[in-house]
């Protein structure tokens, strides 16, 4: 291959490593079959003082850990303080991070420090909506956490809050950040399915941690726990430390299965397709397995109708989380369409074709050999006729499958766009709207379940219908 060829079938794309690396990878620009390097170079961008970025933290459970782990991979970013309200894990952050490290239960106090210049908001999801709301008044960038709110009714007014403020807010769904999710969308947009019909998206999980039943502190108690902070309602019901480190499992603090990992999901969908979202919503379940107090299902399903839009057909959405499958943790989203299937899994996706020839078939399972024989012969004589040899034979096309690197980390990925977006101003990957029309009918998959009703919803508009 010559030096102006090989240049000229690379694609860079921007990613970090310590050394470059190279892998082959299907194109869909090129025949099928063909290899397009791929290589994927370290950030080498100089950061001056100006682009330096300091970031609070509001929330240091899993997800407030592993968040700000990442955010410091970006060059020029540095940590100005954290919060939350078990003081275990302020201490831990000045083990971390130093002793001197700010650190508060108020998250008003993080916020208010005028050397934060975004913050991290990762609490309960019935606190997301008011921190965020606060930090974007005060003009503070917000990197938030899916399902970025608790109830539907908090959507428009933190858009309004955004669009008010001019501060910039992320919504914390890493996989649309994700390389083989952009490249699931090229391969949508470029028709490699066909006509889309229908998705099937599940995840599952098999195991205590998985179903949110996480290690709890030695020392969990009203002295050590903020409880009247975590709760929000005027009337504070008396300390329970499952309900705090465990409050996925509960309605007034979380959304459950459908707001986490419903959500995760429905925006890998959105962003694949560039769907605003269903029009109509029913969601069941039951609690099976994780009798611990919980008052939200460990197995939904959902079935969602998106209509036809100039971004894509009429189709049929399906949803399931199962906390207790046989099957183990797995993870997918399928994309069926009338000539193939895309199937995407959590750092690669696989695209087969099935094609039906243009002749429909005479004889086999028909109803051909139950009517007489001459009109048999003369129904055969008349099929042959219209198609030929040719006709019969279904179109091939090779299958493509699609592999994150070694090493890639989408997370990492989401981060760069939030804070480049802070940066130079350029749109982030994720904003509210897009986050909230993912969050909203898994939200409302929570309100069918529980009301036992279909519910309608304007992807447009982003509100629920009223209809008898």
């Amino acid at each position: 291959m010559s030096n102006r060829k090989a240049a000229g079938r690379r694609h860079f794309i921007k990613g970090l490593g310590s050394a470059a690396l190279a892998i082959t990878l299907p194109s869909l620009s090129e025949a099928a079959g063909s290899e397009k390097e791929v290589i994927l170079t370290p950030t080498t961008k100089r950061i001056n003082a100006n682009d330096r970025i300091r970031v609070g933290v509001i929330g240091m459970g899993i997800m407030g850990h592993r968040n700000l782990r990442t955010a410091l991979k970006v060059p020029g970013v540095e940590l100005a303080g954290v919060c939350d309200l078990y003081q275990g894990r302020l201490i831990r952050a000045k083990e971390i991070y130093g002793a001197d490290l700010f650190t508060t239960m108020d998250y008003k106090a993080l916020v208010d420090r005028p050397d934060i210049d975004a913050v991290i908001v990762a609490t309960s999801d019935h606190w997301h909506a008011p921190i965020a709301t606060y930090a974007l008044q005060k003009k503070k960038a917000v990197y938030g956490e899916k399902p970025v709110v608790h109830k539907i009714s908090e959507g428009l007014p933190l858009i309004s809050v955004q669009q008010q403020s001019g501060a910039i807010m992320q919504v914390g769904s890493q996989r649309v950040s994700s390389l083989h999710y952009a490249k699931a969308k090229e391969l949508y947009n470029a028709g490699a399915i066909g006509k889309l019909n229908l998705v099937e998206a599940t995840y599952d999980r098999q195991s205590a941690m998985g179903a949110w039943q996480y290690t709890m502190p030695l020392d969990a108690s009203p002295a050590t726990v903020d409880w009247d902070g975590f709760i929000r309602a005027s009337k504070k019901p008396p300390f329970d430390a499952k309900q705090f480190f465990w409050w996925r499992n509960y309605r007034a603090f979380g959304t459950g299965v459908a707001g986490d990992l419903f959500v995760h999901l429905l925006s890998g969908v959105h962003l694949i397709t560039g769907s605003l979202g269903p029009t109509k919503i029913y969601a069941t379940g039951q609690l099976a397995h994780w009798k611990d107090g919980r008052d939200v299902p460990d197995i939904m399903t959902a079935i969602m109708d998106y209509p036809a839009t100039a971004q894509h057909p009429a189709f049929q959405l399906t949803l399931r989380v199962n906390f207790i499958s046989g099957g183990g943790d797995t993870s997918s989203i399928r994309l069926i369409g009338d000539e193939g299937v895309m199937k995407i899994g959590g750092r690669d996706l696989e695209l087969t074709h099935s094609i039906m020839p243009k002749a429909p078939g005479i004889g086999g399972w028909d109803a051909l050999e139950t009517y007489p024989a001459a009109m048999q012969e003369e129904l055969r004589k008349q099929y042959n006729s219209r198609y030929s040899q040719a006709d019969h034979q279904r179109p091939q096309k090779e299958p493509i499958r699609f592999v994150n690197p070694p090493g890639y980390d989408e997370h990492l990925d989401h981060f760069m766009n939030f804070f480049e977006a802070m940066r130079t101003g350029k749109p982030v990957i994720e904003d509210i709207s897009f986050g909230f029309r993912a969050a909203a009918p898994c939200i409302a998959c929570n309100d069918s379940y529980f009301q036992q009703r279909i519910l309608h919803w304007d992807p447009v508009q982003m509100k629920l219908i009223n209809k008898k």
